[in-house]
């Protein structure tokens, strides 16, 4: 194969160890490799960047094994370019896997330029990711909570749920404090209610008539107090992601991508390789710089069903620097919310998206789904189009990367969101649509006359 790099090294990556190889081709015939093993603990690992410079290592490769990458990608970020690949796109010739033939692989790609680099954002924004997905998850967590609560309630035979719209908002927990503290009688508990709640006094006090035992007092107090504990953490992250909001996401190139450009090379450096942000942009000087997370999130915050909240999780995610994605479709497949492509003898077996970034994934049909419930809007006319051919669940998946590409294009150009509209498939095509709903009456047994309105 053709040779690209002329000092690479690729990096088998376990928990406990690491097996490096250091491939340095002098640009003609000859070539030399160093194989070594290193242990994973911080020592190590500085070791191993030691040893990669004094071979001179301008690239290195690894797998992305679970989070065993994380602490090397961590050392190695600041004098290597680095190149974190899917272990399902390095696939090696059967009978010949052990720790050392696949660090040679991935050193052999690597040098030849046959390896895509994942997406690895900045520092700042990966803290901002732990900090987003935590918060899903014990959103989650406390949603989960709130079902055990209804569970009990439903036990005791409490129909709280019945009247409330939000059994568990600020009327319905002083109605649960009180009925854990013993309190009983269901006119006391119905005088409770709060605001609009009170109007409906009546119909409280025979859900609120109950046979609620020691059993189901002690379960509702482990579980509104865990409810709470819950809740507290969302508002500690809530404070903890407004204050780790980074700046502008810029990030200049690294010294090792400066020393590998003073390097001479026999060839041109592959595509692959030169996904820079920072190259991206001088190569492409008339795109504007990357907006900062503040001003990105309010920006994304003008799209119908986004929210800060989404808004935060979204950026922490795929960024406000819009260069590492070429275009709104490579940012679609990337997400894996377009159709997939698995075609075999001409025949089309399968069109499912695929398994990708799920916590974008999550975000962005909550979005979808919020967008669909805005009154004249074009992801709501969007759905109840696509929803009647093709179901709900398609729908849905459609809105969202619908809502992906106008996200890409809004942080790429820094323009604001503007609606179609709910009636945009109706203008659209005009005659087309006229055509249908005349055929639709006739079928029905109608005569159908046109005239045009005055």
């Amino acid at each position: 194969m053709r040779k690209l790099l002329r000092r690479v090294a690729g990096l088998d990556v376990h928990a406990k160890s690491v097996e490096a190889c250091v491939r340095v081709w002098d640009g003609e015939d000859r070539e030399q490799m160093h194989v070594r093993r290193f242990g994973t603990m911080t020592g190590d690992l500085r070791a191993l960047s030691a040893w990669l410079g004094e071979h001179g290592v301008t690239h290195v490769a690894m797998e992305s094994t679970g989070v065993y990458w994380k602490p090397i990608f961590n050392v190695l970020e600041e004098g290597f370019a680095l190149l974190l690949c899917n272990a399902r796109h390095i696939k090696h010739v059967p009978g010949r896997k052990t720790d050392v033939k696949d660090c040679q692989w991935i050193a052999q790609l690597l040098q030849c330029g046959l390896l895509t680099g994942s997406f690895i954002p900045p520092r700042a924004q990966r803290d901002l990711r732990d900090l987003t997905r935590h918060r899903a998850q014990l959103t989650g967590e406390a949603t989960r909570v709130k079902n055990r609560i209804q569970k009990i309630l439903e036990d005791a035979n409490v129909k709280l749920a019945e009247v409330a719209s939000d059994p568990l908002g600020v009327s319905g927990r002083l109605m649960l404090k009180q009925l854990v503290a013993g309190q009983t009688d269901p006119k006391a508990l119905a005088e409770l209610a709060q605001g609009r709640l009170r109007a409906k006094t009546a119909e409280l006090r025979q859900a609120l008539e109950s046979d609620l035992t020691d059993h189901h007092r002690f379960m509702l107090a482990k579980l509104l107090r865990h409810l709470e504990f819950l809740e507290q953490e969302i508002e500690d992250l809530d404070r903890r992601i407004e204050s780790a909001l980074p700046g502008p996401d810029r990030p200049g190139p690294s010294a090792a991508a400066a020393k590998a450009a003073e390097t001479p090379a026999p060839a041109p450096q592959p595509e692959p390789l030169a996904q820079s942000p920072a190259a991206s942009n001088a190569a492409a000087p008339d795109a504007p710089a990357p907006l900062s997370f503040p001003e990105a999130q309010a920006l994304l915050c003008g799209i119908a069903g986004v929210q800060q909240t989404s808004a935060r999780a979204i950026l922490a995610e795929i960024g406000t620097n819009m260069a590492q994605f070429p275009s709104a479709k490579h940012l679609a497949s990337w997400a894996r919310l377009c159709p997939g492509n698995d075609e075999s003898a001409g025949k089309r077996r399968s069109g499912k998206t695929g398994k990708a970034n799920r916590w974008l994934r999550r975000v962005l049909v909550q979005c979808a789904w919020a967008a669909t419930r805005c009154r004249d809007a074009y992801f709501a006319a969007q759905f109840r189009q696509i929803a009647k051919r093709r179901g709900k669940k398609r729908a849905l998946i459609a809105v969202a990367h619908s809502m992906l590409t106008v996200i890409h294009q809004m942080l790429k150009f820094h323009l604001p969101y503007q609606d179609l509209g709910g009636d945009f498939f109706d203008t659209i095509d005009p005659v087309r649509k006229t055509r249908y709903h005349v055929k639709r009456l006739e079928e029905l047994g109608y005569k159908v006359i046109i005239e045009a309105a005055a």
